[in-house]
């Protein structure tokens, strides 16, 4: 994949609002355990950030998703995970369906607010007791009259404090468990929603929530694309929201690492620098390499989503390596930040903190493993 002139404008744009817009205040909103969505967003969206491989008669750029993962790897030059975390739900999450197969009254009253920021949105797929299983989601649509009547609760939402709507995976039918389900938009200011603030191990200023659903009613036309094909238009954005994350993490740890070296350069122990030990500059030479066969993989991936190809085996591939790095590469550079990686407002034991979730969060690393050996041929013997 490779990068042209306007690759190159549009990087530097997207860095110099996080430099001048973000960066200065993430030990803000850190300390808050919150971010001022409304107002960052509509700066975001203001510049194109928002939908720049979204149909430009929405507000989007209308560019190839080469520049969509571009903006993804530059998120992660924010000092935090949970804003790039929460652009990357707004931008790459909660609207991919709905920019493809919505209605035009809902591309025309959710997409196109959202791309400019006006609006916020989030996905409601996980439950209390449906992470990874997406087919166990037990929330309900009911249909009454010419509307949805939904009853069940969303976990771990992402934007959900503040998010105006929902992409939300309901149960519309009684048929098979990938035949039943609906993609919703959920406006959030109706009757019968609450919301529940979340406490994280990480990602403190990507506010999270619980949000419970009490006969609340959306009109039917809000269902995005064909009644009970929600889960199949999930998986396939799933893709998109795996590769997104994978190419995020990217910038996050070639950070850590650079911040490791120059710390190590720095720190004096047994009267040289830590960094002249053999096994700590081997160690990080490592680290670095295997970010950049991650990055490789990124990229192949979603030359192969340009072209049109199914990228369900190597989105998933990205993913579990993005997560297993993501542990492996910051806990590493940690611990050779002796006592100062363990204190709380270093930027790696931030990293530490908010990079665990790549593991668990858009389908766990045994979820992908399970993908990866079902399209690789990889079966146990009683399945063969």
């Amino acid at each position: 994949m490779l990068f042209t002139e306007q690759h190159i404008i549009l990087r530097d744009q997207v860095r110099k609002f996080i430099e001048n817009e973000i960066n200065p205040f993430v030990d803000e909103w850190e300390e808050k355990e919150q971010f001022p969505a409304h107002e960052l967003f509509a700066k975001a969206g203001k510049l194109g950030f928002l939908g720049v491989n979204k149909p430009e008669q929405y507000g989007g750029m209308g560019l190839d998703y080469s520049y969509a993962l571009l903006m993804a790897e530059e998120w992660g030059r924010i000092n935090c995970g949970g804003v790039p975390m929460a652009i990357g739900v707004q931008s790459d999450m909660c609207t991919p369906a709905l920019a493809r197969f919505g209605s035009e009254e809902l591309k025309r009253n959710f997409l196109a607010p959202s791309i400019q920021g006006e609006l916020v949105g989030c996905i409601g797929v996980s439950e209390p007791s449906a992470g990874s299983d997406v087919a166990s989601v037990k929330t309900t649509a009911r249909k009454v009259g010419d509307d949805y009547v939904i009853n069940g609760t969303k976990m771990w939402i992402t934007n959900g404090l503040q998010a105006d709507w929902m992409c939300c995976l309901a149960n519309t039918g009684d048929g098979p468990v990938h035949k039943n389900k609906s993609l919703i938009v959920v406006p959030l200011h109706e009757k019968g929603i609450t919301r529940q603030k979340l406490k994280k191990l990480g990602m403190a200023s990507s506010d999270t929530a619980q949000l419970f659903f009490d006969d609340v009613k959306v009109p039917q036309r809000y269902v995005i694309g064909a009644e009970n094909q929600g889960f199949t238009l999930q998986m396939m954005q799933f893709q998109e929201e795996r590769m997104w994350g994978a190419a995020n993490v990217v910038t996050m740890l070639e950070n850590a690492i650079e911040d490791t070296i120059e710390y190590t350069q720095t720190r004096q122990t047994f009267g040289k620098p830590v960094i002249d030990n053999q096994y700590v500059h081997f160690t990080l030479g490592e680290l670095a390499t295997e970010v950049e066969a991650l990055r490789a993989l990124v990229y192949r991936a979603a030359q192969d989503y340009i072209d049109g190809q199914d990228v369900t085996r190597l989105a998933s591939m990205a993913k579990l390596k993005a997560g297993r790095l993501c542990r492996e590469v910051i806990d590493k550079c940690l611990q050779f930040w002796g006592g100062m990686g363990y204190m709380w407002e270093t930027r790696i034991s931030r990293q530490f903190r908010d990079g665990r979730l790549m593991s668990i969060g858009a389908g766990a690393d045994e979820i992908m493993l399970g993908i990866i050996c079902k399209l690789n041929g990889i079966y146990p013997s009683q399945q063969k």
